[in-house]
């Protein structure tokens, strides 16, 4: 039986042989069906997979946090670099602006993760800038001039990468993107007893590990606020290698007495219409409390959707929780300043924020507000009403 197929297949190779045409044909089917498996396998590969094979095509990167970084953009800094460092990229963390909440500077510290703060586009460490976090470079002279190499992100937004782009906005953290990363590329968190030399094949360190479920915990709160699926399996795979000690320093810092100050006046001043509320904190000297009293405010039984609102060096800041369904906070602030010329505004669902500068006077003299606190609070109600 093998000696009659065996003097088939010659004597078919011979007759093919014998036409140069068909072997033309038997040879570009062949390449052509290569290059189908080629492209095939390169279409199969993960996210994760094909982030990591762009690093390692570059020799190095700048990692760009969105200007003033939480503990998500860190850790997903974090992430990036060490994926860089697994294919030998060079990778260093930038950012502008100020690492201000408590919570953050806990994180920065506890975890010693490595910023470089930056002023102007020729401070950037390298050509190819991938952003973390946000998805369109801003804070800094010269942002609006670069084209970042890659893009990881779960805002929403125009930004892209010239290479990669992955922005998924049903996820709740940008950290879990970066860990299904891990994940894909078959790494096993490295448990904080052990050292990454005891772990076989690839790791995820400890320090990344810890910073990325702090990153998923912070930008869901707890998990129990805008979380989809993919951010609850992100905890699960990364909880091997978290270490606990660590965590619980980064998660329970000491709070400030501002801080706690401006959620007391948050609570006792509030306005409240229906289960709506809006609290006007007045003056502040750190921005950052006004967020961490509309996160208190939100609590508060009966209350489904809030806006805390603060002023410092004649800027009013804005920021917004929603735990209800008919209030998509995000939109509901950019609605309610969205004629307002010296505003900007934005989010998702659960959580939104917005900044109004002041306005000049036409000699130049002084700085006037742009829009009465009673008019703002009135447009904030009818936003989350739906009538704006």
């Amino acid at each position: 039986m093998v000696q009659v197929g065996a003097r088939a297949f010659q004597e078919g190779w011979s007759a093919v042989s014998a036409n140069p045409r068909a072997v033309v044909a038997v040879a570009g089917g062949a390449l052509a069906l290569v290059a189908a498996l080629a492209l095939y396998r390169r279409l199969r590969r993960t996210p994760g997979e094909r982030f990591r094979a762009l690093l390692a095509g570059r020799e190095s990167v700048s990692v760009l946090l969105h200007p003033n970084p939480d503990a998500d953009a860190m850790a997903a800094g974090l992430a990036v670099a060490e994926l860089a460092r697994s294919v030998d990229t060079d990778a260093t963390l930038q950012y502008s602006g100020q690492v201000r909440r408590q919570e953050n500077r806990a994180f920065r510290t506890v975890l010693d993760v490595d910023l470089e703060s930056i002023d102007h586009v020729s401070d950037l460490s390298a050509e190819a800038v991938v952003l973390v976090d946000h998805n369109e470079p801003r804070g800094f002279a010269g942002a609006d001039g670069i084209l970042p190499f890659a893009v990881v992100d779960h805002h929403p937004g125009e930004g892209s990468g010239e290479a990669f782009t992955d922005v998924r906005t049903d996820y709740g953290a940008c950290a879990s993107i970066l860990a299904e990363y891990f994940a894909d590329t078959g790494a096993r968190p490295v448990p904080p007893d052990a050292h990454e030399s005891e772990v076989t094949g690839a790791t995820l360190s400890t320090r990344a590990a810890t910073g990325l479920l702090y990153g998923v915990i912070s930008d869901t709160n707890r998990l129990t606020r805008g979380a989809s699926a993919a951010d609850f399996s992100a905890g699960a795979y990364l909880h091997p290698g978290v270490d606990e000690d660590k965590l619980e320093r980064v998660a329970d810092p000491a709070v400030s007495t501002e801080a706690l100050d401006v959620k007391a006046r948050a609570i006792a001043g509030r306005e409240v219409r229906g289960s709506f509320a809006i609290s006007d904190v007045g003056r502040v000297s750190n921005v950052d409390a006004i967020p961490q009293a509309a996160d208190e405010l939100v609590g508060l039984e009966g209350v489904t959707a809030v806006v805390v609102l603060g002023e410092k060096n004649g800027t009013v800041h804005l920021s917004g929780r929603s735990r209800d369904d008919r209030v998509h906070m995000g939109r509901a602030i950019e609605a309610a300043v969205a004629d307002v010329p010296t505003a900007s505004a934005g989010g998702h669902a659960r959580m939104g924020g917005g900044q109004i500068g002041p306005q000049a006077t036409a000699d130049g003299s002084e700085e006037i507000p742009v829009v009465g606190r009673e008019e703002l609070l009135d447009r904030l109600f009818d936003a989350m009403e739906g009538e704006r």
